[in-house]
């Protein structure tokens, strides 16, 4: 057992992580279970298997039957979710802390006894091509799937969370449920609790409840390493609607690599501080180097950019919605422009302590309720560890002048740069969708499902 502020990381026999922490403000607890599985484990020919499985354990046990949990859960007055993204799969409940045992209970039954129906796996499949075909009614989706499938050619993060179309034709309930027995184990599994607990009490409930299940099989290996990038790539996508769109990725580095907290910075200079809550927010970003130069001079509606943290090196996006009048070539331009400048002029210094405060907010803000606490206790130990979350200020803190410069000029270069342009056809349902799907720097989570009433 470890102890760092307070975090409790204890690892049980069966190799189930568990980290506690005790916060006594209000009487309510939350219960997180993540699983190292996403998209990232995800080959062709059964690409959109994680989150076929995660809608699966919505399905029903023998033991809590379809729809019972579902009432349970509202009858304590709580909420529940899950949701997985390309590194994960993660489930919570939220609860008045005297009723968490309800959350223990349906998370280490689900983990071994999930049914997988054959009869409900087949309606599921309607359900996610259904919700495929909806998110190919996004401009924003079509573009980013595609440009994401040209930045990355060996690494699965070619993939999209959603899957192919026709891999979610053809895969069969025996894939699906062999996936589930492959990750869904102690040993591939973190769990976090954040709230009005006794952390005794809660760790020895936890061994009661999980620490009977089996560790699983040897996980298979990941040897995927994506090559260097030797040249701009381009992609081109034609689809409905009346607007243009622009989004330009450069390959960025995983969550711990010393470069990773000067591009937050950067991201914030950029295009603003971002939500780096679970449940989005953020502030505006009008004073943001990129709203300024394409927004206030009418070249683009909006325009932004993003950083992920994830466990393998992914991207720096920025992206922008092309103003009627205006066009692709110009607005791609000028944010070329505004990439030039950070690579040949430092910033201020007054530019950066505004940039360092910025971040600080929002990482407070996104970690104040019990619920966004188990929420980065576990997003943290899947892409680093605690640590990662408990020294996140220091690091920022730490950045200077220099570090903002140097990332940019490693990053952006032309020679790593992929560009996606969205051509309009003229009419359909996709018209005037011009929202901003990106999430915070800190949490790009995708595809929450099933969420429940207060």
């Amino acid at each position: 057992m470890t102890d760092l502020n307070g975090i409790r990381k204890t690892v049980l026999d069966n190799g189930l992580t568990v980290l506690l922490r005790e916060m006594r403000h209000a009487p309510v607890a939350s219960f997180w279970i993540w699983y190292r599985v996403g998209s990232r484990n995800e080959r062709s020919g059964i690409t959109g298997i994680s989150h076929w499985v995660e809608h699966m354990l919505f399905k029903g046990t023998p033991t809590f039957p379809q729809g019972e949990f579902d009432k349970a859960i509202a009858r304590e007055g709580g909420m529940f979710n899950g949701m997985t993204w390309i590194d994960f799969t993660t489930y919570f409940e939220t609860l008045p802390s005297d009723r968490i045992d309800l959350a223990l209970r349906v998370e280490s039954d689900r983990m071994v006894n999930a049914v997988f129906d054959p009869q409900e796996t087949e309606l599921e499949r309607t359900v996610i091509i259904s919700e495929r075909q909806g998110n190919e009614n996004s401009p924003n989706f079509l573009l980013g799937e595609a440009l994401g499938a040209s930045a990355f050619q060996a690494h699965p993060y070619h993939h999209s969370v959603i899957g192919w179309q026709c891999d979610l034709e053809t895969m069969t309930r025996e894939q699906l449920y062999e996936h589930y027995r492959t990750y869904y184990t102690p040993n591939n599994a973190i769990v976090a609790v954040a709230g009005d607990f006794d952390p005794d009490a809660m760790l020895a409930r936890i061994g009661e409840l999980f620490g009977p299940v089996p560790a699983g099989p040897a996980l298979p290996k990941f040897n995927a390493v994506e090559p260097p990038q030797r040249g701009e790539r381009r992609v081109t996508v034609e689809g409905p609607g009346m607007t243009q769109y622009l989004e330009i990725a450069y390959r960025a580095p995983e969550a711990t690599h010393p470069d990773y907290h000067a591009l937050v910075i950067l991201d914030t200079i950029l295009g603003g501080a971002k939500g780096m809550s679970l449940w989005g927010g953020g502030t505006s970003n009008r004073s943001s180097r990129l709203y300024k130069a394409m927004v206030e001079t009418e070249l683009a509606s909006d325009a932004d950019c993003a950083i992920s943290s994830t466990i393998n090196p992914y991207l720096f996006s920025f992206s922008a919605t092309v103003r009627q009048g205006r066009t692709l070539p110009e607005v791609e331009s000028a944010m070329l422009a505004q990439i030039q400048k950070v690579m040949d002029e430092p910033i201020s210094d007054e530019e950066l302590q505004k940039a360092i405060k910025q971040t600080k907010a929002q990482f407070a803000y996104s970690s104040e309720s019990v619920t966004d606490q188990g929420y980065w206790l576990g997003f943290s130990e899947i892409v680093a560890d605690i640590g990662w979350f408990e020294n996140f200020l220091e690091r920022i803190e730490a950045v200077t002048v220099d570090d903002v410069r140097r990332v940019a000029r490693t990053y952006f270069k032309p020679t790593l740069r992929n560009v996606g342009w969205y051509l309009p056809t003229g009419a359909g349902p996709a018209e005037g969708d011009d929202e901003d799907e990106e999430a915070g720097e800190l949490a790009p989570v995708a595809e929450a499902e099933q969420g429940v009433g207060e």
